[in-house]
């Protein structure tokens, strides 16, 4: 029955312009409607990367809940870990309306947001504000689209927010804030790494800092970047953000600006997962396409410790992270893997051809 009033409820939204209806869902998220008991966990789930003990490795992506709003429901609706913002220094609107598009004959979207959000001062209100029950949460670092510094942008959230979070992602991979990705290059992402890292150290526990890349770079590129990230000390990678790619698409909407994620993204993705795992021993966190227990024990058996997703939300319902973290449980046992670790890596080579 709980599963039939979500399908209703979902036929609904998606009746709905799509940034109405993400409003919509947080809104009743915040009433109570829609969240679950917590975490699924077994034996085989649980799992332990970068210094973090989660009872599964199915996270919710940064996007989803930008201002932080809906931890306590989140946290029990059956994901190992959230990920919330992307939290800027100063509160910013983000690129104007329409920005979100619905691509559903791609089961994708299109995003142009520009990093709307609150602002860190209000997020940071928010975190520590949160309970135990709420489990492991990150934040997404991102820079004001009109700062003349935004590599220490990165920073200043970091030091204002950091001590109310288990980890914190540097997110230099949004296409949506104007030369941003230039951030990725080797040289520019040292530095705004070395500042990162500084402000860290400082802080009065030390979190884990990831590093969440984009889809669209060459060989040369993924190296330049493992290499930077391993030199500067990051503790995983997020592989990857959204695509400029349009490759393939059906929707009326292809041709929107932005960024595109859910399933056209997978395999690009993927590819990149793998990649990166043959040139670092840095863990790395899956994202992009996932949307079923199959989509996530591929990710890890291409070379990820995690993974994480957003998108397939809208096409399957919050109580999704629940269903694939159970579906993956049974995975891992049918592939004879005692652990989400002992099948890290097992399926690389088919994403490297």
């Amino acid at each position: 029955m709980k599963r039939l009033i979500e399908r209703a409820g979902l036929i609904a939204l998606q009746n709905m312009d799509p940034e109405a209806a993400h409003g919509m869902a947080i809104r009743a998220l915040k009433a109570g409607f829609g969240s679950g008991t917590g975490p699924v966990t077994s034996d085989a789930l649980k799992t332990t990367f970068a210094g973090l003990d989660l009872p599964n490795p199915v996270g919710l992506a940064a996007g989803f809940d930008k201002n932080a709003e809906v931890l306590g429901p989140l946290g029990r609706a059956g994901f190992g870990f959230i990920e919330v913002g992307a939290a800027t220094p100063r509160p910013q609107p983000g690129n104007p309306r329409p920005r979100l598009f619905r691509l559903t004959e791609d089961r994708a979207a299109i995003n142009r947001f520009g990093f709307n959000n609150q602002g860190m001062d209000v997020i940071a209100d928010r975190l520590a504000a949160r309970d135990a029950g709420c489990g492991t949460v990150g934040l997404n670092l991102g820079a004001n689209k009109d700062s003349t510094d935004r590599a220490a942008d990165f920073a200043r959230v970091l030091a204002r927010c950091g001590p109310l979070v288990d980890f914190a992602t540097v997110n230099v991979s949004s296409p949506n804030t104007e030369k941003l990705r230039d951030l990725q290059g080797a040289a520019a992402l040292a530095a705004l790494l070395e500042g990162v890292m500084d402000t860290r150290t400082r802080l009065p526990r030390p979190i884990p800092v990831f590093l969440k890349i984009a889809p669209d770079l060459d060989a040369a590129e993924i190296a330049d970047i493992a290499a930077v990230a391993r030199d500067t000390g990051v503790d995983a990678i997020i592989a990857t953000n959204t695509t400029l790619s349009r490759e393939g698409l059906k929707s009326p909407f292809k041709g929107e600006a932005g960024g595109l994620s859910g399933a056209p993204l997978f395999d690009k993705s993927t590819r990149v997962l793998a990649q990166l795992s043959t040139l670092t021993d840095i863990p790395l966190i899956g994202v992009g396409g996932i949307g079923s227990a199959r989509d996530a024990y591929d990710k890890i058996r291409a070379g990820a410790s995690a993974v994480q997703l957003y998108t397939a939300l809208v096409y399957g319902g919050l109580s999704l992270a629940g269903r694939i973290a159970e579906g993956l449980d049974a995975l891992l046992r049918q592939g004879g893997f005692a652990s989400v670790e002992e099948a890290r890596g097992t399926g690389r080579d088919t994403w490297l051809t």
